[in-house]
């Protein structure tokens, strides 16, 4: 009983003798770990990485236990498979390695306010295109519209044609009129600005979408996987509005509803946190935390 008490005093003094040695940056050190570790997981729990990661896990954990009993050969080829995992890495994970830098780059510690006039060009600009797809919705006219925020689109305006002109409910009519020269391709919304048409969006790599969802919502989604924009989506086959954001997609919205939801986003970046695209990707972050 005198030494189950030893080991329970000496191990007390330790930690004792821990904390009080803990300076306030040691804290500092653990909370930036802690939250980093935290939306790492639920990065990697919301994207097809998270096999590639446990598989890796599974490597290393074989490879300290090859180590450990001396199995020499087993230990020969992880220490080969291990050598080269940096390379590896770097390519099986460079869609959401880029993505993730490309957040990091959108961080600002003060938020993007926008001058006054600029809201009203935007709103204004909003409401025309508002007005536009509700004649597309029920003409059954598809349409793919990309509102450009922080990140911007270069490389995507580059594949259209530059038009840079003052929005309006005919001209976003006739862009997407059928056998329009510039009909198929996406529309970029820059500055409450038409500044590009016809523009190319990279599909989506995901493989958790709807069979119903046709190329111009897999294309809508892959631009916003890849940036911060938000993409109105007009089906042609159905009529159903739809909102792309985050690597989400929200359907079934009316077009008041949907030009509220992007006064919303363009005008209020803060309210983004209480939009139903954070409560879906909470809902899938819940439901693979069950399912592990």
């Amino acid at each position: 009983m005198s030494a189950l008490l030893d080991i329970i005093y000496t191990n007390w003094n330790m930690i004792v003798d821990a904390v009080s040695n803990i300076r306030i940056f040691d804290v500092i050190d653990i909370l930036i770990i802690a939250f980093l570790v935290y939306n790492a997981d639920g990065f990697f729990r919301e994207n097809r990485a998270g096999p590639l990661v446990r598989g890796l896990l599974i490597l290393l954990v074989a490879y300290v236990c090859a180590r450990r009993f001396d199995l020499v050969m087993i230990r020969w080829l992880l220490s080969v498979i291990m050598g080269s995992a940096i390379v590896a890495i770097a390519i099986i994970f460079q869609p959401e390695l880029r993505r993730v830098l490309e957040r990091l780059g959108r961080t600002k510690f003060s938020p993007n306010k926008l001058l006054e006039e600029e809201i009203e060009t935007v709103a204004a600009c909003i409401d025309c295109i508002g007005k536009a797809v509700a004649n597309m919705q029920e003409r059954r006219i598809g349409a793919l519209i990309v509102f450009e925020r922080q990140t911007q689109l270069g490389d995507v305006i580059n594949s259209g044609t530059i038009l840079d002109a003052e929005a309006s409910v005919s001209l976003t009519g006739n862009i997407f009129f059928p056998n329009s020269p510039l009909h198929d391709g996406a529309l970029i919304v820059r500055n409450g600005r038409l500044y590009a048409a016809g523009c190319i969006l990279p599909l989506t790599s995901s493989r958790d979408l709807s069979s119903r969802l046709g190329t111009r919502h897999r294309a809508g989604i892959g631009m916003t996987e890849n940036s911060d924009a938000v993409v109105l989506i007009v089906s042609e086959e159905t009529g159903v509005i739809s909102i792309a954001m985050n690597g989400q997609i929200k359907q079934n919205y009316s077009a008041v509803s949907a030009t509220a939801e992007l006064r919303r986003l363009m005008l209020d970046p803060e309210s983004e946190r209480n939009t139903v695209f954070d409560k879906v990707r909470r809902f899938k972050r819940k439901s693979n935390n069950k399912k592990a």
